[in-house]
Formats: C-alpha cells, structure tokens, sequence
C-alpha cells in the first residue's frame, strides 16, 4: 500500500496466492488419491475411490475452504492503517 496499491489489489494479491497453493494442495490430493486407490477402495461404501463427482465435490470444497481461511488475512491485510504501520517501522 505504501507504493499505491489500492484495498482490491491487496485482496486479490491475498485470494490469488491463497489459491494457488490451495490448488496445488488439490492436484497433489488427486495424483495421492489414484496412487492409493486399492487401499481407499476397501473404506469407502457405495461408491468408487475414482468417483469424479466426490473427487470433484471434495476439491472444490477444498478451495472453498482455502478461500474463505484467506478471506481474514486478506481483509485484514487491506484495511491496515498505513501511517501507523511506518512510523512502527
């Protein structure tokens, strides 16, 4: 902000490395979940370990969990008082 960044760039500098590792988190989730599909196979009932629907569903609601733990920060992180902050510096 000291170099004129306005409060929405703030925000989504935040949501935007937020995702990005929540997505990594998600990639390397599936390529987990295929690798131990056999074992997995022998938990789940009423549905395959390789059921894209519930693969889907459980990466989207990982980002949607990743977006809203960043909201906060972001939120916070935006709205901080600029003069308070340097002259703490």
């Amino acid at each position: 902000m000291a170099l004129g960044s306005q409060r929405a760039g703030i925000l989504r500098l935040v949501f935007a490395s937020a995702s990005r590792v929540a997505a990594l988190g998600c990639a390397v989730g599936m390529v987990s979940v295929v690798a131990a599909s056999r074992l997995l196979g022998s938990f789940l009932f009423g549905v395959s370990p390789l059921d894209p629907l519930v693969l889907s569903l459980a990466a989207l609601f990982v980002l949607l969990l990743a977006w809203l733990a960043s909201w906060l920060p972001a939120r916070r992180a935006a709205s901080i008082d600029l003069m308070s902050v340097l002259r703490a510096e």
